[in-house]
């Protein structure tokens, strides 16, 4: 068990110190990889994310909710080989609305306080990635899995 408690904190802390993740989302028959600033929670059972919904992740997410998320701590230096970390999150899209949508936004928000005039227009949609599970590589080659329920 202390195993799983040690890999829960290495996601965490990599989730703290990184504000970037790459979404990996599919739509007219192809994937389609995008930046996007994010936040998570506690339990690590949720990323939060915010696009318009003019974008074509958006609309991938409308169509296909399966999605991965890829946060990394990389420097682009040949150090990262033995010290980079990388969790790729595998789950289902949603756009999050009312009641739940505050306590979502309240931790985007304290992520990224910055975004708060983006994440407030109407044409602009808070989603969740309700993670199912995490492949975490560190040390070049090193894979856990952690499921989450």
């Amino acid at each position: 068990m202390d195993h799983i408690l040690e890999l829960k904190q290495m996601i965490a802390d990599l989730f703290s110190a990184q504000k970037l993740a790459v979404l990996s989302s599919f739509g007219n028959e192809q994937p389609y990889a995008s930046l996007v600033a994010f936040a998570a929670t506690d339990d690590l059972k949720y990323i939060i994310f915010a696009t318009t919904r003019a974008t074509r992740k958006y609309a991938n997410l409308s169509s296909e909710s399966k999605v991965a998320l890829l946060i990394d701590n990389r420097t682009n230096k040949e150090r990262d080989f033995s010290h980079a970390v990388a969790a790729t999150a595998l789950g289902r899209a949603r756009e999050v609305k009312a009641p739940e949508k505050e306590s979502f936004l309240e931790i985007y928000l304290e992520k990224h306080p910055h975004l708060k005039e983006f994440v407030s227009s109407p044409s602009c949609a808070l989603l969740t990635v309700k993670a199912e599970k995490y492949y975490v590589v560190n040390r070049f080659q090193n894979v856990q899995e952690l499921h989450i329920q």
